[in-house]
């Protein structure tokens, strides 16, 4: 790991967001919530009118867009990991009695998979959220819903080809239970591939997260969060870049 640098860098990424989101209230200069009109669109540190106490500069309403950020990357790796947490079990579970007792189970699952995958995400999470109201819960459930068919495919394919295996075969001539089977010999062996997809995974729900806050069917105003901070920024882009250039590099 220590010769591989790309991966270092990207490992020091991830520790240092993790870091943050978990000290925001301590690294946070202000209040994220803390507004004053008087301050309104103060611009960074460095520009001229811009004051050190708000290095990043102010929004509209004159919150600072610095401790917005760091406590935006609370709620963005939360609904992230609880989103993969909710998701992977109900696919791998899926995908192994799928592929494991094949038959009608099967092909139920895999049509349903189909389904899914023919609507559009971001038509299927509108229709979600119209239904249930825009909220972190919620954008939870929007995404776990839309994220499981990806472990229940891999799984199946994975399990596919292990099922055959002399060791499966010599584990059902031993009078082994199925439960036992796909617990104790297929699911270790089928790991790797689900933990690469996992890590993968929280990323692209972060991003899906932002999208959704973006378009005002994710995390609701005034709970700081990167999708959102754009949203707010959009009006201003022309006379306050800082409102959205700085959440979105965030998101990058």
């Amino acid at each position: 790991m220590l010769r591989n640098r790309g991966g270092l860098i990207g490992l020091l990424i991830v520790l240092l967001n993790i870091v943050v989101a978990i000290l925001a209230p301590v690294l946070g200069p202000h209040d994220p919530l803390d507004q004053d009109i008087t301050r309104r669109l103060q611009p960074p540190a460095w520009l001229a009118g811009g004051s050190v106490e708000y290095l990043l500069g102010t929004d509209q309403l004159g919150r600072d867009v610095l401790t917005r950020i760091i406590h935006g990357s609370r709620i963005s790796l939360l609904i992230g990991f609880l989103s993969v947490a909710v998701s992977l079990p109900i696919g791998v579970g899926l995908g192994l009695l799928g592929g494991y007792f094949r038959g009608r189970l099967d092909d139920a699952v895999m049509r349903l998979a189909d389904v899914q995958l023919a609507f559009p995400f971001i038509l299927l999470a509108i229709t979600i959220a119209g239904v249930l109201g825009p909220s972190p819960r919620n954008v939870i459930l929007i995404l776990a819903v839309g994220g499981w068919v990806a472990y229940a495919r891999v799984t199946r394919g994975q399990v596919l080809g292990l099922r055959e295996k002399e060791f499966v075969e010599a584990a059902r001539a031993l009078g082994m239970r199925h439960g036992r089977i796909l617990v104790a010999h297929i699911l270790p062996n089928i790991l790797t591939p689900i933990i690469v997809l996992a890590t993968f995974a929280v990323a692209q729900m972060i991003l899906l997260e932002s999208s959704l806050s973006f378009l005002g069917l994710g995390v609701q105003p005034p709970t700081p969060s990167w999708g959102g901070m754009l949203n707010d920024g959009r009006a201003y882009i022309t006379i306050a870049w800082w409102l959205t250039t700085f959440p979105g590099a965030t998101i990058m």
